[in-house]
């Protein structure tokens, strides 16, 4: 197994790596450690189906089902032979969709922190990629909190946000949601802005996404001031990384360490991913 440098800040390329058959328990530790240090691993030409990319999920934590959510996007579709698999997908078949997320543009995001105990990490596998478009941002954000000018870590020690819950990543109402009309009123979970990583204790940004958050207890004008400036600093192009999708890639985020963004693509190209997510605990 051998690992190469995506950024010199963060992400490795794993080579020489078969995930599709049992590993042992020594290249599992190192896959772990490389993965707690790194936060975002790269797997090319992978060959998994359903029940394999479910049992490399288990190698790093307790596979959960997907968002309730993720079937009423896909029509009632979009859940998968293996219940732990969410399909990400722009195709229609038979006129409903057989996945979610379809086919424009993305936000940053960290996945679901609108709710109290957010995913630890998610896997996504590409079984079809478009030729061009459709390429996920990730950043940083040990990166970015340890960039941070003095002044603005002493303007977010202590405090919280509310994540809202209204919208998804690409924009959209979920079902049953009402349009936010003030952000210090959105439905959602509050999370310390600077979380520590129980694994290594190192400190990151949490922000979850930029839309209707609010920095509890600061009044909505100052709020909007310093998310922004929060969110300059958490997506600087030095702390990020854009991955080109082949098919058969693999990835595997610590969706408590960055945050990640998908371009838009043509929809006449069909684009089809497995997406698991792993079972998370309440940031600290």
């Amino acid at each position: 197994m051998e690992l190469l440098a995506l950024t010199p800040v963060f992400g490795f390329e794993v080579r020489g790596l078969d995930t599709a058959t049992p590993l042992p328990e020594a290249t599992m530790a190192r896959l772990q450690a490389a993965w707690n240090r790194a936060s975002l691993l790269v797997f090319r030409d992978q060959k998994l189906d359903e029940g394999a990319l479910v049992a490399f999920s288990r190698h790093f934590g307790e596979p959960e089902l997907p968002p309730a959510s993720a079937a009423r996007a896909a029509g009632d579709g979009g859940i998968a032979r293996h219940p732990e698999i969410w399909i990400i997908s722009n195709v229609v078949e038979n006129g409903k969709p057989i996945g979610a997320l379809g086919y424009g543009e993305a936000e940053w995001h960290t996945d679901m922190s609108y709710i109290d105990a957010p995913p630890t990490a998610s896997l996504l596998y590409g079984l079809e990629v478009p030729p061009i478009g459709a390429d996920t941002h990730f950043a940083s954000q040990h990166a970015a909190y340890e960039g941070l000018p003095a002044e603005l870590k002493a303007a977010v020690e202590g405090r919280r946000a509310n994540h809202d819950s209204s919208y998804t990543s690409a924009g959209e109402l979920r079902a049953g949601a009402r349009p936010v009309e003030a952000v210090d009123q959105a439905p959602g979970a509050r999370h310390p802005i600077v979380r520590t990583h129980p694994e290594t204790g190192r400190k990151a940004l949490f922000l979850g996404r930029r839309r209707n958050a609010w920095i509890e207890g600061l009044p909505v004008a100052e709020s909007e001031a310093l998310l922004d400036r929060l969110w300059a600093e958490s997506s600087r192009a030095d702390y990020t990384y854009v991955h080109k999708w082949r098919q058969g890639d693999l990835l595997i985020w610590d969706n408590r360490a960055v945050i990640h963004r998908r371009d838009a693509f043509d929809n006449a190209h069909r684009r089809l991913l497995l997406r698991t997510q792993l079972k998370g605990s309440r940031p600290f």
